[in-house]
C-alpha cells in the first residue's frame, strides 16, 4: 500500500463550481458514512451508538412534523424504510446548509487538495470495506444459500421477485462465488492508492449490476447500493479526463504524482502499516462471519422433510392443511388449498415434545402444539389453532428430487434443456 512521496505542489485554482461541489460532497459523504470505521468491528460499535441514536431521535420527529405519520426506527433487514429515506433527506438538507455557510465563510480559498486526499482515503476505505463484506458473504455462500426445501416446494408463480432472485443466485454456488470474488477483488484494490482507480472502476461495473438487480427485483437495499455506486463514481471523477484519453480518445494518459497524507516519512510508514492491518482484519472478520452464518444456515430440523397430512381436524376458522414442510430448526411451511405456501417461524422442543409456531409477518401470533413421533415416518400434532382444537396426522413423503438442484452441469447438450 505504499504511495509515491512527492514534494507539495503549488496550490491550484479550482473552478468555483468544483469548490462548491467538493464542499457538499465532503459534508454529505462524511455524514452518510459515519460512524465508519467504528461500526466495523465488534465492541467498537458501542462508540457508534450515540451517532445512530441522534438520528433515531431526529428522524421520527421529522416524520411526525412534516408527514404526520409515525416512523419506526427498529431495523428489520430493509434498507428502504421510510426512516431511511427521511434520513437521506436530512443528510442532504444539512449538507446543503453547511455548504452554503462554508462557501460564504471560505470563499477566498482556491482549492482543497489536502482535504480532498483525506476524503478520498475515507471513501475508499468505507467503500472497500463494504465491497469486501458483500463479497465474503458470497465467496463463502451464505448470503445466497442453496434453495431451502420449503422454497423448492413453493409454486414458482407464488415467489416474490426478491425470492426469485435469491433462488436464482443460490441455485448456482459457482456463479455466486464468482460474483463474490469480483466484489472482494474490487474492494481490496481500493485500499492501495496505486490501484484505487482500478478498484473504483471495477466497483462501478459490479455495483451497476447490483443496483439494477435491486431495482428490478424490488430488493430493499436500493438506497444503500445506489450510494455505494455513487461513491465509486466519486472516486473515478478526478481521473475522468485521463480515462477518457486512454479508453476513448486514443490519447496519451499522463501520470499523476501522488501527494502523501503526511510530510514526515515515519508517519507515512505507520499509516501504511495501519491500513494494511485494517484490510487484513476486515477480510478475516467478514470471511469468518460468512463461514459462521453458513454453518448456522446448514442446520436442519429433527423433522426435516416433506410431510403429507393424512388426517386434519380443526374448526372452521382455519383452512385444512394438506402438506407440512420442515426445513431449518427455526422455520416451517404449510401448504393449504387456499394458500400453497405459508411460512412460519418455528421452535421444536424435543424434550417437551412441543412445536411453537409464529407468523413471520405477525410475531404476536403464536400457538404451541404437542407433537408425537409415532414412527420415523409418522408424526401427530395436537393443540389449539386460531382458537379451535386441532389434531393432525402427518406421514413423511419419500425423498424429493428437484430438477433445479439435481440437473447439474453438462459440457455437451445436444438439445437445449429448458423446462
Amino acid at each position: 500500500m505504499s504511495e509515491t512521496l512527492t514534494a507539495e505542489q503549488p496550490q491550484q485554482r479550482w473552478h468555483p463550481f468544483n469548490r462548491t461541489a467538493f464542499r457538499f460532497a465532503f459534508v454529505y459523504l462524511l455524514l452518510y458514512n459515519l460512524p465508519f470505521p467504528f461500526n466495523v468491528f465488534p465492541y467498537l460499535d458501542k462508540v457508534a451508538e450515540p451517532y445512530n441514536g441522534l438520528w433515531n431521535w431526529i428522524v421520527p420527529r421529522l416524520g411526525r412534523a412534516v408527514f404526520h405519520r409515525e416512523v419506526a426506527t427498529a431495523f428489520n433487514g430493509s434498507g428502504d424504510r421510510m426512516f431511511d429515506y427521511l434520513l437521506v433527506a436530512c443528510l442532504l438538507l444539512i449538507a446543503l446548509v453547511i455548504t452554503l455557510i462554508w462557501t460564504f465563510l471560505d470563499r477566498k480559498r482556491l482549492s482543497y487538495p489536502t482535504l480532498f486526499r483525506w476524503l478520498n482515503v475515507y471513501v475508499r476505505f468505507s467503500l472497500g470495506t463494504a465491497m469486501i463484506g458483500y463479497g465474503a458473504f458470497k465467496v463463502i455462500s451464505s448470503q445466497f444459500a442453496a434453495p431451502t426445501l420449503d422454497r423448492l416446494m413453493q409454486p414458482f408463480g407464488d415467489s416474490s421477485p426478491m425470492g426469485l432472485l435469491w433462488t436464482f443466485m443460490g441455485a448456482s454456488e459457482p456463479y455466486t462465488m464468482f460474483v463474490g470474488a469480483a466484489e472482494m477483488i474490487a474492494g481490496i484494490l481500493l485500499f492501495p492508492r496505486k490501484t484505487a482507480t482500478l478498484g473504483a472502476l471495477m466497483s462501478i461495473g459490479v455495483l451497476s449490476n447490483v443496483v439494477a438487480l435491486n431495482f428490478s427485483y424490488d430488493v430493499p437495499v436500493k438506497l444503500y447500493s445506489s450510494h455505494l455506486l455513487a461513491m465509486a463514481v466519486f472516486l473515478v471523477l478526478p481521473e475522468a479526463r485521463r480515462l477518457a484519453n486512454f479508453f476513448v480518445l486514443n490519447r496519451p494518459a499522463e501520470s499523476v504524482p501522488v501527494q502523501p497524507l503526511f510530510r514526515r516519512p515515519v508517519l507515512h510508514r505507520v499509516s501504511v502499516v495501519l491500513a494494511s492491518l485494517f484490510l487484513i482484519s476486515v477480510m478475516s472478520m467478514t470471511l469468518y462471519q460468512s463461514y459462521d452464518q453458513r454453518q448456522f444456515l446448514a442446520q436442519r430440523s429433527p423433522l426435516y422433510g416433506v410431510w403429507e397430512v393424512e388426517e386434519f381436524n380443526v374448526g372452521q376458522a382455519s383452512p385444512r392443511w394438506w402438506r407440512v414442510i420442515f426445513d431449518s430448526p427455526r422455520r416451517m411451511a404449510v401448504q393449504t388449498a387456499s394458500d400453497p405456501h405459508q411460512r412460519f417461524m418455528s421452535e421444536l422442543d424435543q424434550e417437551k415434545h412441543t412445536l411453537t409456531i409464529r407468523k413471520r409477518e405477525d410475531p404476536s401470533w403464536n400457538t404451541v402444539l404437542t407433537y408425537e413421533q409415532v414412527s420415523p415416518e409418522v408424526v401427530t400434532l395436537t393443540g389449539t389453532l386460531n382458537g379451535s382444537e386441532m389434531t393432525a396426522r402427518l406421514r413423511r413423503s419419500g425423498e424429493r428430487k428437484f430438477l433445479l438442484t439435481d440437473r447439474g452441469f453438462h459440457w455437451i447438450n445436444e438439445f437445449p434443456f429448458n423446462r
